[in-house]
């Protein structure tokens, strides 16, 4: 079942990669699958990050070297041309950043919850964990 197209905002230091800024930090576990599932089910993303100039651009690349092409980079829209007389804010449906309240939530959970899947829970045909006690 596929689902609505959604405007994803992705934060890119403490989000795709460790926050080791201005360095790059190694990729979180999972962040460019999840991403690479994303835009393969048609969902639109956005690199929304405090970088700028050569430490933006290097993300952009570290991201292509690591198969994720961006819809826009730090604007709406890839025709966006910023105007320092209006907000700054960028339009998206979900923004995924490590300083949500609450904190980063793993890639896998964040995956999940987009396209509505519930993971797999495999019961056990033998009663659980704990039927050796009713055996006995």
């Amino acid at each position: 079942m596929k689902s609505t197209q959604l405007t994803i905002a992705v934060d890119f230091d403490g989000t795709i990669v460790e926050d080791k800024y201005p360095h790059i930090g190694t990729p979180l576990l999972f962040a460019f699958e999840t991403l690479k599932k994303l835009q393969a089910n048609g969902h639109l993303l956005i690199l929304w990050t405090y970088r700028y100039g050569d430490k933006l651009q290097e993300a952009v690349d570290f991201c292509k070297e690591n198969g994720i092409e961006f819809y826009a980079v730090n604007k709406s829209y890839p025709e966006e041309k910023f105007n320092g007389e209006i907000s700054r804010k960028i339009h998206a449906d979900i923004f995924i950043d490590d300083r949500n309240f609450g904190g980063m939530v793993s890639w896998g959970a964040i995956y999940q919850k987009i396209v509505k899947e519930e993971p797999e829970i495999k019961q056990n045909k033998k009663g659980g964990f704990f039927s050796f006690l009713k055996n006995n």
